[in-house]
């Protein structure tokens, strides 16, 4: 890829970024879409950045289909946030999957999901085995959240 189209990819990106926020935060949720604050590991100071949030078998999940992002690495050291739909904020804790327990939640994540993130996720999709799903496991971190 040219460092031209990259670029243009990653201001892309970054366009789409702030007006998914935008919308989530004035109540209009994409499919799912809330905006993540957590504490930054370093300066303290509250980050944001949208995300997906996936309900499955009676819980709820954030996946970073991204890889080892810095709100991955924030929610880690911090192991609670917030997100935001319009005025409803909700604060809660997170645990860390094993990559083990991943496989049904990246399927279902996907099956959602892949017409925006599939291109993080190596060509694999919904339809992928059990096995495909992981393999790729270690490079999509899964928090399971418990909203107080």
């Amino acid at each position: 890829m040219s460092e031209t189209v990259t670029i243009q990819r990653g201001r892309f990106e970054a366009s789409l970024h702030a007006t998914v926020i935008w919308l989530t935060r004035h109540g209009v949720s994409l499919m799912g879409s809330r905006v993540l604050s957590v504490r930054g590991r370093k300066s303290g100071e509250m980050r944001s950045v949208p995300v997906n949030l996936l309900p499955f078998e009676g819980e709820q999940y954030l996946v970073a289909p991204r890889g080892q992002t810095q709100w991955v690495r924030n929610l880690r050291i911090a192991g609670e946030g917030r997100l935001r739909v319009g005025r409803r904020e909700d604060t809660f804790t997170a645990v860390e999957l094993t990559d083990d327990e991943k496989p049904d939640l990246l399927r279902a994540y996907l099956k959602r999901w892949k017409w925006e993130v599939g291109m993080f996720f190596d060509g694999v999709d919904a339809k992928a085995s059990d096995e495909q799903l992981r393999e790729i496991a270690p490079k999509h971190p899964v928090f399971r959240i418990s909203v107080h």
